[in-house]
């Protein structure tokens, strides 16, 4: 079964894809298939976690945490933190408070309190963060030495995994896909994300692709995983076409 250190945290996320990002078109979820938020996840469910390997060039921070996810429930311990680790560098709260829990209760790992703090710490930064319960709880029944040393840490993690530098980077690779995808939508493109056809089915026919303006939507819906309470997001949405009487004359 799933640690104990992170199952409250799982059990109030979407299992499936909510936790996985970018929803596969081909795989459309009826209301019997909604998960259970109430439910604890299994490692086999961890497992069958289906990521969508196209999302990177959009929201690496929630394409890294999906196959953390997916290799936790897998058993490769190892690549699930290293996951983790990538997503927190892609300003991804979720993996920074994973990994505070991970380090908290020696989750496949030496217990490493000051660690667990500094992590708690930058996955509650954000106003109103849903995490900030659990970082105040951790610094509240730490030693004055382990928040010292968590001090200490946060002084070299901030630069790697904080918002200031993290959370822009994010928005950049989220900006640079969404204009990528507007100048497709301009076309009347359709767009074919890699890892989100039915795997039964490698072969993917264009024609049975979704509208760039439908992957969009997919995007933009997947952002709160990544961008939710930051203050610096702006959602990409449709460009809108300037009538031709409009445009004229204009450099």
């Amino acid at each position: 079964m799933a640690s104990q250190g992170w199952q409250k945290w799982l059990s109030t996320m979407a299992l499936a894809m909510g936790m996985a990002c970018i929803a596969p078109y081909a795989a459309a979820q009826t209301a019997s298939d909604a998960p259970d938020a109430d439910a604890v996840p299994s490692d086999a469910d961890l497992a069958n976690t289906r990521c969508v390997s196209g999302e990177e060039k959009f929201l690496p921070g929630d394409y890294f945490y999906c196959l953390g996810t997916q290799t936790y429930g897998l058993g490769r311990y190892g690549s699930a933190q290293r996951f983790f680790k990538t997503a927190a560098g892609w300003a991804s709260k979720p993996a920074q408070y994973v990994l505070a829990v991970m380090a908290l209760n020696g989750d496949h790992q030496p217990v490493n309190r000051p660690l667990a703090l500094a992590w708690f710490a930058l996955a509650a930064e954000r106003p109103h963060s849903r995490f900030q319960g659990d970082r105040d709880e951790a610094w509240k029944n730490a030693s004055d030495d382990e928040r010292k040393a968590a001090e200490q840490l946060l002084a070299t993690m901030r630069s790697v995994y904080g918002d200031a530098t993290a959370a822009p980077r994010a928005q950049r690779r989220y900006e640079d896909g969404m204009a990528m995808l507007n100048r497709l939508s301009n076309r009347g493109a359709k767009y074919c994300m890699a890892g989100m056809s039915d795997p039964s089915r490698p072969a993917v026919d264009p024609a049975s692709c979704p509208p760039v303006q439908q992957v969009m939507k997919m995007v933009d819906a997947a952002a709160v995983n990544v961008f939710d309470g930051w203050i610096g997001h702006v959602q990409v949405g449709p460009l809108q076409r300037v009538p031709a009487e409009e445009a004229s004359g204009k450099p």
